[in-house]
């Protein structure tokens, strides 16, 4: 005997899965600040993914001048190479702002270059404080954010990046004089 007042499920987010998305916009969205501030030039299209332990920041384009010019020249591997470099100095300041974010632990990160489509892969693993396990290894019946995806929001994708800082050498290297005056 089926119920007459039974509705179909409704499809609409419900408040968790909002709450969930809204946290990984704000994830695409400092990943894409993130980029901007060290690159001078972030995504154009950003989002965050959470599949259990994993959260999977996908970001198309945002490659530099000179970084789409080596390309251009079947130089990748190079490019590659040097962004993997980037990376690896970058893995505190970025497993930082993650669990700043979301409140968990980060065990693992790595990054991934890809190109025709131009696509930046961020993979931050979870797990549970005090442990190198992943948190579904440790605690199987965890859930949370499974699933949820949060895109950066158009503005942030749009914004400029922020004056090059003196971090690690020269902002005006490679410019004319005239171009460091006007803060090109």
């Amino acid at each position: 005997m089926t119920d007459a007042t039974a509705r179909p499920e409704d499809d609409r987010p419900g408040p968790d899965e909002q709450r969930d998305g809204a946290l990984l916009a704000e994830l695409s969205n400092d990943m894409v600040r993130m980029h901007k501030r060290y690159w001078g030039r972030g995504a154009v299209e950003a989002k965050s993914y959470l599949f259990d332990d994993f959260l999977l920041v996908m970001m198309r384009g945002g490659f530099t001048v000179a970084e789409e010019s080596m390309i251009a020249h079947g130089h990748e591997a190079e490019v590659r190479a040097f962004r993997q470099l980037w990376q690896d100095d970058m893995t505190d300041e970025l497993v930082a702002m993650v669990r700043a974010r979301t409140g968990r632990r980060v065990v693992n990160y790595q990054s991934q270059v890809m190109f025709d489509p131009d696509v930046v892969l961020e993979i931050f693993m979870f797990g549970e404080d005090g442990s190198d396990e992943p948190a579904s290894l440790a605690h199987p019946e965890t859930g949370g954010l499974a699933g949820a995806v949060g895109a950066a929001a158009r503005d942030v994708l749009r914004e400029p990046p922020p004056p090059a800082e003196g971090r690690g050498g020269d902002p005006g290297r490679g410019r004319r004089e005239d171009e460091r005056r006007q803060g090109r």
